[in-house]
């Protein structure tokens, strides 16, 4: 395989195509998803990490009946279906579609439809976020899920990629046939600093990544954006050097990103013509060395108590005290 990242100037070496072929190292669609798909080759894909439109009427989506929507939907899934490789994933991110006060569960009808085509669920991973919308007669929403799902049992799943050194690789087994002898992993242990959260997500499922919001360092024109790093834990773990990554609503592309960061092939679509042209932005700074991300496994920021944002406003604190 090419070398990928090696630092440039000259945006021309970087070749993103517009139709699929087997050989493209960036693989960039403007245009409709389902009629893309089906350029593709059956078992081509290792990987779909996507968050397909929510049906809530943003600028970049039709609100439709929910059967409606999930009918479309469903006639995306079986070209993806079709397209993942017998040892592929599908990391399906969705949240909820509200309609008149009332909440949807979009993945409780997703799972139907995955079912239905004869996917297996290996995890439902809560991804948790601080900040978002306030609701004023519900609870505020703080979380979105991801499906994942795989095509057969002999499916990627590669814990040693993401192994990060013990913190007592001296510990020993305290009985039984290997007493006296190292306990962990010659390679390290299933992550807990750098992914500390992805060690519980596969085991609890929940995940603590920042959303991108205004003050995000990946943040672009679009609304609703993938963070870089969720990705990159799915792409890390699901996926072999070489393995093509496809999102089939790529938005502004940090799917692609993602996969390009570790050496896969990526493959995107997305109908907005603008978002293409940030994806485009974007690849030719991953490879110019100029592409801001939030690092992989960064903690999530906890205010000491000293910002001013953090403290109690003294507005409030004389309302409390019954002042007027």
């Amino acid at each position: 395989m090419a070398m990928l990242f090696q630092s440039t100037s000259d945006s021309d070496s970087v070749f993103i195509e517009e139709a699929y072929q087997e050989d493209n190292v960036v693989t960039l669609h403007q245009g409709d998803s389902q009629t893309f798909l089906k350029t593709i080759p059956d078992g081509a894909i290792g990987l779909v990490v996507t968050s397909p439109p929510y049906n809530i009427g943003k600028s970049y989506e039709r609100k439709q009946d929910i059967n409606a929507y999930l009918a479309e939907q469903e006639a995306v899934i079986r070209e993806l279906v079709r397209i993942v490789s017998p040892q592929g994933s599908i990391c399906w991110q969705t949240g909820n579609f509200v309609d008149d006060g009332e909440v949807f569960p979009l993945d409780a009808f997703y799972y139907h439809i995955f079912k239905k085509y004869g996917l297996k669920l290996r995890n439902r991973i809560i991804w948790h976020f601080e900040h978002g919308l306030h609701a004023s007669k519900r609870f505020s929403g703080r979380y979105e899920t991801i499906l994942w799902f795989t095509k057969s049992d002999e499916y990627t799943f590669n814990l040693d990629s993401v192994r990060v050194p013990s913190k007592y690789p001296g510990k020993l087994h305290f009985k039984g046939p290997n007493k006296g002898l190292p306990s962990g992993n010659p390679l390290g242990k299933n992550p807990s600093d750098i992914w500390e959260f992805l060690q519980e997500e596969w085991e609890t499922c929940i995940w603590e990544i920042p959303n991108v919001k205004s003050n995000h360092v990946e943040k672009t024109v679009h609304p609703c954006q993938f963070p870089v790093e969720l990705v990159e834990r799915c792409v890390l773990a699901l996926t072999n050097e070489d393995d093509r990554v496809l999102d089939p609503f790529c938005g502004v592309g940090s799917t692609l990103i993602a996969a390009l960061m570790h050496d896969r092939r990526a493959v995107g679509v997305e109908r907005e013509s603008d978002y293409v042209e940030t994806t485009k932005e974007r690849i030719h700074q991953l490879y110019n060395g100029t592409l801001k991300t939030r690092p992989l496994g960064r903690p999530v920021h906890k205010p000491s108590g000293r910002e001013k944002v953090s403290q109690v406003p003294l507005e409030w604190m004389h309302r409390s005290k019954g002042e007027k």
